[in-house]
């Protein structure tokens, strides 16, 4: 297996890389910061190896010899087979000064004044700024508009949410991670139907028995309206993961079902990733 792509994160000190590189995990990148520009060329081979398709990398902008030079490094991986693509973010003076002021953090060339580290950072970049496929300057960009300027730009068909939903039982607590919570123990319970006890929501005679329910319906009408509302603003506010967990007293009936009733409306959007977990089925 080869790196599929691999993407060179790099720019002036305060224009947003970690931001970045958190935007492009979001999206299935394995990432790595502060990477010395000597160890490049091995990284890719032990991400291919491991199987690892696509990279984003923010090498150490500070670093020099021993260290190794960014644009050899680059030069290397290339010819393994590998074709970088070398984002650079850049931004104003007016910016970086206060993007460094408001985090009291020292620049990486902290022997000199700010704006005279600022001069010379960006000086030392030029030639990498020079051969980079995309420079963006990030002084109006805030940390949400960077994020979603990475996905419109990387994601391809990646999904840009991943949604678990949980079926559980109140017996046994709610689940931890859950950013969202249906009850629905309001629906009559198929454990007190003698033939469907030792069933489950994932088995038909369950669900047909839900099914002919006239709050089974509206309640997936009015819940299926909702998520249609929210998750496209999840996405615009840079959300990654969404887990929507829904609970019946033991986890067993009608969570089971309608967990798996809203995995099918919800894999219908090519934006998300779905998953389900049956929390306490088997309890």
């Amino acid at each position: 297996m080869s790196v599929r792509r691999l993407v060179i994160v790099t720019g002036l000190s305060g224009a947003g890389k970690s931001q970045a590189l958190a935007a492009f995990e979001d999206l299935g990148f394995y990432c790595l910061d502060n990477l010395p520009p000597t160890l490049l060329p091995q990284i890719v081979t032990l991400a291919a190896a491991s199987g690892y398709d696509r990279l984003a990398i923010a090498p150490d902008v500070r670093t020099s010899g021993p260290f190794g030079d960014l644009s050899t490094s680059i030069a290397s991986a290339s010819m393994n087979g590998t074709s970088p693509e070398i984002l650079f973010l850049d931004a104003t003076e007016e910016a970086l000064v206060r993007r460094f002021s408001e985090t009291r953090r020292k620049h990486p060339i902290a022997r000199e004044r700010l704006t005279e580290a600022i001069a010379s950072e960006r000086s030392a970049l030029a030639p990498l700024r020079d051969r980079a496929e995309r420079i963006w300057d990030t002084s109006a960009l805030s940390a949400l508009q960077l994020r979603r300027r990475i996905a419109e730009t990387y994601a391809q068909q990646t999904p840009l949410l991943h949604v678990t939903v949980v079926s559980f039982g109140y017996k046994y607590g709610l689940p931890l991670d859950a950013d969202m919570v249906f009850d629905v123990r309001f629906l009559p319970n198929p454990y007190y139907v003698d033939e469907l006890r030792e069933l489950t929501g994932l088995d038909k005679p369950v669900g047909d028995y839900l099914e002919r329910l006239p709050e089974t319906r509206t309640f997936l009408q009015h819940a299926e309206t909702m998520l249609d509302f929210l998750i496209p603003r999840f996405i615009d506010e840079g959300k990654a993961q969404l887990t929507i967990a829904i609970g019946c007293t033991g986890g067993r009936h009608r969570s089971v079902y309608l967990a798996e009733r809203l995995q099918q409306f919800l894999r219908k959007n090519p934006q998300l990733s779905v998953e389900v977990t049956d929390r306490d089925i088997h309890r």
